[in-house]
């Protein structure tokens, strides 16, 4: 990016995008240099500007205009990321497909939908309920995030335990390449062995390949029941146990979500709850269609020996605590620095990583609390220090950070679930991944990309 001439750019911009398309005020450049990301290691930056395409052309337009000008460009959905995969780079400029958001077409006998990358998660569920369908990833920011983001980051959320991450659902994409190239992949098949599966390749890139202009997502129908329990335990080792338990039942819950003693003592803080009280870590299971209360009675009789405090059926309380387990990693104080992770281990691992993660918080002496999207073993402990601990507790945090890391990696894990690489894990890239294949994807980064123009310095090292 050195060497770009600002002024041409911003001149550039002006000749092939309409005025309002086009922001450089202080206030908008502020507002979209950050995601939610980490920043105390990265050096808040603005973008030369943010432009907010309504259009496959606008983007074809756009990328031109980098191409010819040399200038980098950072894709950004509803900015939900916790990666810093969409942190502001100076000289680049932010492309917000906010303003992409419409739901273009359903076809309700195929379970399909075409959608523009700006379409928030919860608009595409509610359109698509009222023909008794679902669209199954759930991040837990789906009230906000958009589809364009989870496709860019391969989101998860509570369902994915059943239905998988995004990946699982998206058919085919429209996607601008790096020098304007529009680029159509897949087939609006649920099944599709012809050539290379392009798809999947650019769900989770990241946007360090192309600019996903279009989706078509696969639906699915929307269960006709479902069954919600709460179930109490001594302790988040137990409750890991648990999660074993009801997989070697051979039942697998749509939701099975796990809480430690103190995410439930900041839920009571925050909603006048008292989840503490009721035990030291606590699973939440969702069991759903015409079996759904069958496989609940299974999961109960699997859990029994573990002394678990499993709510009786209908319990509203559940499904309530559905809701506040999405919300579990927002209680962050200003007294507080905290950082989250997003580890995910084998599930066999799940008892031994759990022990493992709270042996760090013990050693490294800083705070830690665990949520999980258990029943696939992805994990988001959170270590945090009082701010008043200066240096030497930014020391020890980062420390335990970094073994927590480790750890899940030499359990055969991965430095990340469904957040995204980003900016933020870019340290740890090489750790999971060998030569030949960080090769590979260098290449295919090459091959897409020659110039780094898209994304510079994200999702791969």
């Amino acid at each position: 990016m050195s060497g770009v001439d600002r002024q041409q750019v911003l001149h550039r911009l002006s000749q092939v995008l309409p005025p309002e398309a086009i922001a450089t005020d202080e206030a908008t450049l502020d507002a979209y240099a950050t995601d939610h990301g980490p920043t105390a290691d990265w050096e808040i930056q603005r973008a030369l500007a943010v432009v907010f395409p309504t259009s496959t052309d606008d983007v074809v337009a756009l990328m031109c205009a980098s191409a010819e000008e040399g200038f980098a460009v950072v894709p950004r959905g509803a900015g939900t990321s916790v990666s810093g995969g969409a942190h502001a780079l100076r000289d680049a400029v932010t492309i917000s497909l906010e303003r992409m958001n419409q739901i273009l077409s359903i076809d309700v006998e195929d379970q399909t939908a075409r959608v523009q990358p700006g379409v928030i998660n919860a608009e595409l569920g509610q359109t698509v309920e009222q023909h008794r369908l679902m669209y199954a990833p759930d991040p837990a920011s789906y009230r906000i995030s958009t589809i364009g983001g989870n496709v860019a980051t391969n989101a998860g959320g509570l369902r994915c335990a059943k239905y998988g991450v995004t990946r699982d659902s998206v058919l085919s994409l429209e996607v601008v390449l790096a020098d304007g190239t529009v680029l159509r992949t897949g087939t609006g098949t649920f099944k599709n062995v012809s050539g290379y599966d392009l798809t999947g390749l650019f769900v989770g890139s990241e946007g360090t390949l192309g600019i996903v202009t279009e989706i078509t997502v696969r639906l699915r129908p929307l269960p006709v029941a479902e069954e919600t329990a709460s179930v109490f335990v001594e302790d988040l080792e137990t409750a890991a146990a648990g999660v074993l338990a009801i997989s070697q039942a051979g039942v697998q819950p749509a939701i099975l979500e796990m809480m430690d003693g103190a995410t439930m003592a900041a839920l009571d803080a925050a909603h006048g709850s008292n989840l503490a009280g009721l035990g030291g870590a606590c699973l939440l299971v969702q069991t759903d269609g015409y079996g759904a209360a069958a496989e609940m009675d299974a999961i109960r009789d699997a859990l029994a020996p573990l002394g678990a405090q499993v709510s009786p059926p209908g319990d509203e309380r559940a499904r309530s605590l559905v809701e506040l387990r999405r919300h579990a990693r927002g209680d962050d104080t200003v007294t507080d620095i905290r950082v989250g992770e997003d580890v995910a281990v084998p599930k066999s691992r799940l008892v031994e990583y759990v022990r493992e993660v709270q042996r760090i918080g013990r050693d490294h002496d800083v705070k830690i609390k665990v949520i999980a999207h258990a029943g696939d073993g992805n994990l988001h402990p959170s270590f945090w220090i009082d701010v008043d601990q200066g240096t030497a507790g930014m020391a020890r945090l980062d420390a335990a950070l970094d073994e927590s890391i480790q750890v899940a990696l030499e359990m055969g894990g991965t430095i990340t679930g469904e957040h995204g690489v980003g900016s933020y894990k870019v340290r740890w890239f090489n750790r999971e991944h060998d030569e030949p294949a960080i090769w590979v994807q260098r290449e295919l980064k090459n091959l897409f990309d020659p110039e780094h123009r898209l994304n510079p310095g994200r999702a791969i090292a």
